[in-house]
């Protein structure tokens, strides 16, 4: 039988407990990756069905020059067109990120579609830009449209989104202008009493000949009729968060 010691061991305090495991890290302010509010959280996907569209975003990372510029959204669109897996409705590139509302057959699929026009953008606009490196900040936000309002209000975001962010840094634009830098000039859901008043489609429309649309035809219930309950889109809507 093993002997005990006669030397009693003297109890640690708790102060001195504490003191072993401050080395180890533990929580400090300002500790841990830094937080951002323009980071997509990541939690599960919506569900998507062939029957529910979904409004895509794609933010670029800082430091990359304008997607509106010619050459930029040309190449651009030319990728727009090349889209597999997943059905680009209606677009709108802005400076420096991407509005897409998209029809899917599933959750699988869209991921295929965004992701394969995810790198395609990136190798284009690299071998353009003569760089290498990460082109978007983080992986895409995705938010399913399930009833006819919220169809609605995400095609107001998306067609008129350069109006939003015009109203702070340009002089106001005609109560009929149209980006041109969207699908816009291929919508047919705009309120007709203002299609007599420019834009003129065909202005549009011949803007980049050769290249493709960028957009296909909706095929939900959702993207072609529904929505019009609410009635038609008038080109001077300012669309709100839908965030």
């Amino acid at each position: 039988m093993a002997r005990r010691s006669s030397r009693a061991r003297t109890p640690r305090r708790p102060d001195q407990l504490a003191l072993r495991f401050r080395t180890w890290g533990g929580a400090r302010t300002g500790a841990g990756r830094p937080r951002s509010s323009k980071r997509v959280a990541h939690g599960r996907r919506a569900r998507i069905t062939r029957h529910v569209p979904c409004h895509v975003t794609l933010r670029l990372v800082a430091g990359l020059p304008s997607l509106r510029s010619q050459r930029l959204f040309r190449l651009v669109r030319r990728a727009l067109g090349a889209t597999r897996h997943a059905r680009i409705v209606e677009y709108s590139v802005l400076s420096n990120h991407l509005h897409f509302i998209v029809e899917a057959e599933d959750p699988s699929s869209l991921a295929r579609g965004v992701q394969s026009l995810s790198i395609r953008l990136a190798k284009r606009l690299n071998g353009f830009l003569k760089r290498s490196g990460q082109v978007f900040a983080d992986r895409y936000h995705c938010r399913a449209l399930r009833s006819p309002r919220e169809v609605r209000h995400a095609l107001v975001y998306v067609l008129n989104n350069f109006r939003k962010h015009a109203a702070s840094t340009r002089p106001r634009l005609p109560l009929s202008f149209l980006d041109p830098c969207s699908s816009a000039g291929f919508f047919e859901g705009w309120d007709p009493e203002w299609t007599h008043a420019p834009p003129d489609r065909r202005a549009f429309r011949d803007a980049c000949p050769y290249l493709p649309r960028g957009s296909v035809a909706a095929r939900s219930f959702l993207l072609r009729r529904s929505w019009r309950r609410y009635g038609l889109i008038r080109p001077f809507e300012v669309p709100a968060s839908v965030d």
